[in-house]
């Protein structure tokens, strides 16, 4: 069995998208999720080119090295409890989760990242978390205080207050902003 990393793996759309891709190059796959997909092949120099090719003519990227692998597990941990699960819990941990998860030290966890995306896991995580507050804010069905709850933040102030730091605006002003439609990004360019 094989185990490929593939970046811009976000959604379940993706995951049906790369399944379909690596089934018409007549790979047998045994199990994808965010970021990962196992087939029961080995692949040799150009098959892995021919499937790098086509998977980028997707918007994917298969990865090869270990750091970008790393990278990619950490995006994948991170979006999955932000933007799949119902609730964040406010006292989550990212250093131990993160280190838990990776199995790896934090420190190091967190020099790979900044050094691979140029920003710092927190800013990384802040930007999903604002990404997602977008998404509930356009889609207006749920208030600021049960977002608030709902992405762990401590109170409406202190999600108001990363909001504007990120978006210039207040939650309130975005949402009444005609701008809203147009400045919500796909989650994979959000640390960019």
């Amino acid at each position: 069995m094989t185990e490929l990393f593939i970046k811009n793996m976000v959604c379940d759309r993706c995951k049906m998208v790369v399944t379909q891709e690596l089934e018409r190059h007549g790979l047998h796959v045994t199990g994808v999720q965010l970021g990962v997909a196992q087939i029961q092949e080995e692949l040799d120099k150009q098959q892995r080119a021919m499937l790098a090719e086509s998977l980028g003519r997707l918007g994917f990227e298969l990865l090869d090295d270990a750091r970008s692998k790393t990278v990619e597990r950490i995006k994948k941990n991170i979006i999955d409890r932000i933007h799949h699960r119902d609730y964040l819990d406010i006292k989550v941990n990212w250093s131990a989760l993160l280190a838990d998860e990776l199995n790896q030290d934090y420190k190091q966890l967190s020099g790979l990242f900044s050094a691979v995306e140029g920003i710092t896991l927190e800013q990384y995580i802040i930007r999903q978390k604002i990404e997602r507050v977008k998404e509930l804010l356009f889609y207006d069905e749920l208030n600021l205080s049960q977002i608030s709850y709902k992405l762990g933040y401590s109170s409406v102030a202190h999600l108001s207050a990363q909001f504007k730091k990120v978006m210039g605006q207040t939650p309130s002003q975005f949402k009444a902003s005609r701008s809203m439609t147009n400045s919500r990004r796909s989650l994979d360019n959000v640390g960019q």
